[in-house]
């Protein structure tokens, strides 16, 4: 059986992968399908981009179909940037610009003023229409500088107060123990394998 994961995104791929190593399926995402319609992320919330992107792949290919949205929401901006993370300093989708805009905005607050948390809204879509929709967040705090080699998006500035340390630098082991994305992926993973045994026994 197939999965396919509505990104084209390869390093968030990777990490769903990961995460969901050991499943009896095959994840493709949408570099397998040249010819798929464009997404319009247009959800004001994280979970309903996430049913967009599941609910238009599963119609288009017929196939189990993973839509994901996640992003950063710091509470001294009022929950920004939000579902506009990926594109918070313009269309180009630039992390490193995106990561000194938010340290732009920052500036000069203490930490107390710098909580944020990461959310992760994962939907799960067959060509019979939507299945289940999930939310993982994951707490920490913006630092006053990048650091950490690891990860993507706003992980450099993202730090987790029980390490000290941003996700950058605690790598991938321990980032997949306890992100947002893990934690999203965790609940839908029971979803996915009764699917995979009803389709089996079908």
């Amino acid at each position: 059986m197939e999965l396919i994961v509505a990104t084209k995104n390869k390093k968030k791929l990777e990490e769903i992968k990961e995460i969901l190593k050991g499943l009896r399926l095959t994840i493709l995402s949408l570099a397998d399908y040249p010819d798929v319609p464009r997404i319009v992320e247009n959800g004001k919330t994280f979970q309903e981009n996430a049913i967009i992107k599941a609910m238009k792949i599963a119609r288009f290919t017929g196939k189990l179909t993973m839509g994901e949205d996640s992003g950063l929401c710091v509470q001294a901006l009022g929950g920004a940037p939000g579902v506009y993370s990926a594109r918070f300093s313009g269309k180009d989708k630039d992390d490193n610009k995106n990561n000194r805009k938010l340290l732009r905005l920052l500036e000069g607050k203490p930490a107390k003023e710098r909580k944020a948390h990461y959310s992760c809204a994962v939907a799960i879509a067959g060509p019979s229409g939507l299945i289940k929709v999930v939310e993982g967040k994951c707490r920490g705090r913006i630092g006053v500088e990048q650091k950490g080699e690891f990860g993507f998006g706003y992980d450099p500035l993202f730090v987790i107060p029980s390490y000290g340390k941003t996700f950058a630098e605690l790598g991938p082991e321990i980032k997949h123990s306890m992100s947002h994305r893990f934690r999203a992926l965790k609940k839908i993973r029971s979803v996915i394998e009764k699917y995979i045994e009803r389709t089996r026994k079908n």
